[in-house]
């Protein structure tokens, strides 16, 4: 599978490979080495854990060679040939379903939060997904009380809908 790179005003946002997932997880120096991603400290963003990158690396080896369904890394380029900082991850939960929906999450390390760096890096992963054939639609789910990931939905057009995950989750959409 080959990475993906998206370019907005001031991020990287590039799709995750199995292999650059497993050196996040096993051996973080060789992420830099050989993929030129630094992960900022602390690290990972809010809400993930070991867990999440176990699943993460699971939907990713699913994919096979169908890049940018997976997880992505928010990254602020490097300059002077310096390693990308990764300040968030973000991503698909797989593949468009039958009816041409994805559901996107996301997360950014606190320290670099309410800068808008998760509305611009989602906003570019709406832009891609819409461009792939068959997606007509883009799904997130977050929590009441986390007011930052209300406002970047709502900041992207999403709107509210029924039918959270779980009891207590919101569920928004984005229509093509």
């Amino acid at each position: 599978m080959e990475s993906i790179h998206l370019r907005t005003t001031r991020l990287a946002v590039i799709s995750a490979t199995p292999e650059m997932a497993r050196a996040e997880r096993d051996d973080r120096a060789l992420l830099t080495r050989a993929y030129h991603i630094r992960l900022a400290e602390p690290w990972p963003p809010p809400l993930n854990d070991e867990a999440s990158l176990a699943w993460t690396i699971s939907v990713l080896d699913a994919l096979g060679d169908q890049a940018g369904w997976g997880g992505w890394y928010i990254c602020l380029p490097g300059r002077d040939g310096e390693p990308a900082i990764a300040i968030g991850g973000c991503g698909f939960k797989g593949l468009p379903d039958a009816s041409g929906t994805v559901e996107v999450g996301y997360s950014v390390v606190e320290e670099y939060q309410r800068r808008g760096y998760a509305s611009e890096a989602i906003g570019a992963l709406i832009d891609w997904a819409f461009a792939q054939p068959g997606v007509r639609r883009v799904i997130a789910e977050t929590f009441p009380e986390l007011i930052g990931s209300l406002g970047v939905l709502r900041k992207l057009g999403f709107r509210q809908v029924e039918g959270g995950s779980e009891p207590g989750v919101l569920r928004f959409e984005r229509l093509r």
